[in-house]
């Protein structure tokens, strides 16, 4: 009976192409899932099978795992401290065994073997398949729809299947058996059933490699597409560099009479695409990113990676774009959050601000208006600029003599030191849960005590335009936030609200 198996093995492994060490692992798998069936519980079973003679044994065997976890599976699991003495040198992860009875071959089902092989034999070789096909290198998967799956689209690539969720189309998109389909290859995943290649139409990487296809100084590494934006379906935008000064990049990703982009364009839906000239300074970045706007003027706030732009009233639609598309993909592009306005909006807010900043001033360094105007005309915007900028900065303002500015700095530092004990000590007054709760900073808290919020529950019950106007965040932000200190509400967590 062992030489019959062994025969069996060589000749599935011949006719199914697949190495001999594999169908011998498929039937030692199949013996073992056979003599687990003989016991009670999760026990585990292995089997060996000389490759030479076709003997096998089997052995059951136990995991040691350390005395703080636990024992899980008693029926496969052995304490670190119970196997110790009797088995030196053992260490946590190893296996205890102890050889059993092997089952007879004659007593398998021969149905739940094969089935065991086969699966098996048809794991390997659609691995090889996917291992051949990865080693190619292709990042974009051609090939032409096999089936719909409950929304999705499986891709078929000669013997290789790949997965297209409806979520990664381009919207209003279908297809239909026997289209030809291009996608981005965003990730293998071998777990998966059926088709483990994930697809992507409407990634930016997907872009990117359509205009790497089409655009020849791309692959030379004479131009590199430094990042891009979209909108499937309706817009786009990458930024394109050139490492080569005789190219210019925006003309050579368009191609003679928009050849090169209308290929990505019709690939794509109709997918309009702005290509903009990336550049290292930030502000002028988002000046190419919002075209075709045009920009009178840009104010940039690196503490909150925020810019400020000033548009004529007749460029503010345009700038902004339908349902705020233009300004949205400027901003994912640029990574910069960035707020439109008119030149009125503009000197509005500056006008605040400069209110704002006197007040500070007049009220943290005791001085007069005139004195907080001259520190604000000349840059300064914060008491921690005033207490820690270089001396000799200061003492090139004309209206400031040497002991003015001494004395401002010593004011300004004294301010600090108060402000921060007193959010030392809001943030004491707030609730274990609200210090606790993720996403929340320091500042934030003390922001947030300093408006009368001291609990979790207090947080979760304030509006979004509230928590915008205490804390500078976002709505975005601001909304994050409050849905995440209201999450105990859903799952029952009442101790969180009482603490």
């Amino acid at each position: 009976m062992n030489r019959e198996m062994l025969m069996l093995i060589d000749a599935i492994s011949r006719e199914k192409n697949v190495e001999r060490d594999l169908v011998l692992g498929a039937v030692e798998t199949a013996l073992a899932s056979a003599t687990k069936k003989l016991y009670k519980g999760e026990v585990d079973i292995r089997v060996a099978i000389d490759p030479d003679s076709g003997a096998y044994e089997t052995f059951r065997r136990w995991l040691v795992v350390p005395d703080e976890a636990g024992l899980q599976n008693p029926e496969a699991e052995e304490l670190i401290s119970d196997v110790a003495d009797e088995n030196p040198g053992i260490q946590v992860g190893d296996f205890i065994e102890k050889s059993i009875e092997s089952v007879p071959i004659g007593r398998i089902g021969a149905m739940a073997a094969k089935q065991v092989i086969l699966q098996r034999i048809r794991d390997a070789e659609r691995e090889m398949l996917l291992n051949d096909f990865m080693s190619r290198g292709d990042k974009i998967f051609v090939g032409t729809v096999k089936r719909l799956d409950k929304g999705d689209v499986i891709v078929e690539s000669g013997r290789v299947e790949g997965r297209l969720k409806r979520s990664e189309m381009i919207p209003k998109e279908n297809f239909r058996s026997g289209d030809r389909v291009r996608a981005m290859i965003m990730e293998v995943d071998l777990t998966l059933r059926g088709a483990p290649i994930l697809l992507s139409r409407a990634a930016p990487e997907f872009m990117i490699e359509l205009f790497r296809q089409e655009v020849p100084e791309i692959e030379q590494g004479l131009l590199e597409i430094k990042k891009c934006a979209r909108d499937p379906g309706s817009r786009a935008k990458i930024a394109v560099v050139s490492h080569d000064k005789r190219i210019d990049p925006i003309g050579t990703c368009v191609g003679v009479r928009g050849s090169r982009v209308n290929g990505v364009t019709n690939e794509l839906a109709g997918e309009r695409v702005d290509i903009v000239l990336w550049s290292e300074d930030p502000a002028q970045f988002v000046i190419g990113a919002l075209a075709p706007a045009n920009v009178q003027s840009i104010v940039v706030d690196e503490e909150r990676g925020g810019m400020d732009v000033v548009v004529d009233e007749e460029n503010l639609a345009i700038a902004i774009g339908r349902g705020g598309q233009n300004v949205r993909l400027a901003s994912d592009l640029t990574g910069w959050k960035i707020n439109i306005m008119t030149a009125d909006e503009s000197a509005q807010k500056q006008a605040a601000e400069s209110q704002s900043i006197r007040a500070l001033f007049m009220e943290k360094l005791d001085v007069d208006q005139d004195l907080a105007d001259i520190l604000i005309e000349e840059g300064f915007g914060s008491l921690e600029e005033v207490a820690y900028v270089p001396l000799q900065e200061m003492l090139e303002i004309e209206s400031f003599d040497e002991d003015t500015v001494n004395e401002l700095r010593a004011r300004a530092k004294a301010a600090l030191l108060t402000m921060e004990i007193a959010r030392e000590e809001s943030v004491d007054d707030a609730s274990q849960d609200l210090r606790e709760l993720e996403g929340l900073t320091v500042e934030l808290i003390a922001q947030l005590a300093g408006a009368g919020v001291h609990t979790r529950d207090e947080l979760a019950d304030l509006a979004t335009d509230e928590l915008c106007e205490i804390t500078g965040q976002t709505p975005a932000e601001a909304t994050a936030l409050i849905m995440k200190a209201r999450e105990h509400w859903f799952s029952g967590d009442s101790a969180a609200s009482q603490s």
